[in-house]
C-alpha cells in the first residue's frame, strides 16, 4: 500500500517552485509575467517565495506559462482513485496481531 506524506507546504512550494522554473525558462521577469497574467505583482512575489496565491491568479499564471491544460486532469471523473488512504484512516486500522517466534512449549537451554 503507498502511502503519500508530503504536507500541504511542501506541496505549494514545490507548485511554485516549478513555475519560477517555467517563468524564467520563458526569460519573464517577475513583472513582466505579472503585467501579462493581470496578477499583481506582490502576489506573484509571495507565490514564488511562500507559494501562496488565490486560485484564479494561479490559472491565469498558468495560462501566460501554457500549462493551464495540467489543472484540467486535477480530480478529473475519468481518473481511477487510488488505493492509499488518508493518514487517519491508516492509523484508525487496526494493527495485525503477529505470531510470536519460536516454538511453543520450548525451552532454550534452561
Amino acid at each position: 500500500m503507498a502511502v503519500y506524506l508530503k504536507t500541504v507546504q511542501e506541496v505549494q512550494t514545490g507548485i511554485a517552485g516549478r513555475f519560477k522554473t517555467r517563468r524564467l525558462a520563458m526569460n519573464l521577469t517577475q513583472r513582466e509575467l505579472a503585467a501579462r497574467s493581470g496578477v499583481t505583482f506582490s502576489s506573484l512575489k509571495r507565490f514564488e517565495r511562500e507559494g501562496l496565491i488565490a486560485l484564479d491568479s494561479l490559472l491565469n499564471l498558468a495560462l501566460v506559462l501554457s500549462c493551464l491544460d495540467d489543472f484540467d486532469k486535477l480530480a478529473a471523473e475519468n481518473t481511477p482513485i487510488s488505493s492509499t488512504q488518508s493518514l487517519d484512516a491508516l492509523l484508525a486500522t487496526p494493527a495485525r496481531r503477529q505470531r510470536a517466534t519460536g516454538r511453543k512449549g520450548h525451552s532454550y537451554g534452561i
